[in-house]
């Protein structure tokens, strides 16, 4: 059995979406916060007494970083603690860790695995201290992804997601142009999980998208999928920003997870081409 935390949330709902093709020879135990309440350390050893999977693959976080921002000691009960309580239950089983490209602070991009981190909010905060947990034990592995889009169950999760609410809602959004991230589907970053799952090599990898975009050009893409609801989006620049540190180019360097997966990862300007019909 493999145990998907967060599987309520976009990456965690496309690995259970996903098992069944790319994973067949497992069952899967989908947890969503309904099923767990994973900040209930007991309820959580528990049920793995229970359940005793084989696997882990850990999604579920406070991924929002203004939400972090304002709430920095949940962020920390779950993004460090409960990442502590599942890797130490783990300790015998390979256990997958999801962090993210923001524990770069951007300002060189194309960053690899060996690269020293510098985190610029508490979010990024939280994700390197768990990763510093998780990376303690031997079979242990920590994937850095970037933004990724797609269908959630809450309808919010992807950024394609809450551009699309923001369209819906005649919002008129402004955008980085000199803001950089590398977007991906969440079923081709599950698709990448699973594969790197069965190689079950330790340590870290990033799976990213292979198109570096900033952020007005995905509003771009996103805006041409959906005309009919008049999208307005306008360039600026993070040289006229004044909030919360951000971080301009956290891009990935992706060789290492991509020599030992089975297909390319897609850029998102090709991908939305090679799916017309995909409601993303």
């Amino acid at each position: 059995m493999v145990w998907i935390t967060g599987a309520g949330g976009l990456i965690g709902g496309a690995l259970a979406g996903t098992a069944s093709r790319f994973a067949p020879g497992w069952r899967v135990r989908a947890l969503t916060r309904a099923d767990l309440d994973l900040l209930d350390a007991d309820a959580v050893r528990r049920r793995f007494e229970q359940d005793r999977p084989q696997r882990v693959i850990h999604c579920a976080a406070l991924s929002y970083p203004p939400a972090c921002q304002k709430d920095a000691a949940l962020a920390r009960r779950l993004n460090i603690g409960v990442t502590s309580v599942l890797a130490e239950l783990a300790g015998e089983i390979p256990f997958i860790f999801l962090s993210s490209d923001l524990v770069f602070d951007g300002r060189a991009g194309k960053y690899d695995e060996s690269s020293p981190v510098s985190p610029l909010n508490i979010y990024a905060q939280t994700k390197v201290a768990a990763e510093t947990i998780v990376l303690a034990h031997p079979k242990h592995i920590v994937i850095r992804t970037s933004l990724n889009g797609g269908t959630s169950a809450a309808g919010d999760r992807g950024f394609n997601e809450q551009l699309r609410r923001a369209f819906q809602a005649g919002q008129r959004l402004t955008l980085f142009t000199d803001e950089y991230r590398q977007p991906i589907p969440a079923v081709e970053t599950a698709r990448a999980i699973w594969e790197l799952a069965e190689h079950n090599q330790p340590g870290i990898f990033h799976v990213a998208g292979s198109e570096r975009l900033s952020r007005f050009q995905i509003g771009q893409l996103i805006a041409a999928r959906w005309p009919q609801l008049k999208p307005q989006i306008e360039p600026e620049s993070l040289a006229d920003y004044t909030g919360a540190p951000r971080s301009p180019d956290p891009s990935l360097n992706c060789a290492k997870a991509q020599r030992l997966l089975s297909f390319p990862l897609p850029g998102l300007s090709e991908w939305l081409a090679r799916h017309p019909d995909v409601p993303f």
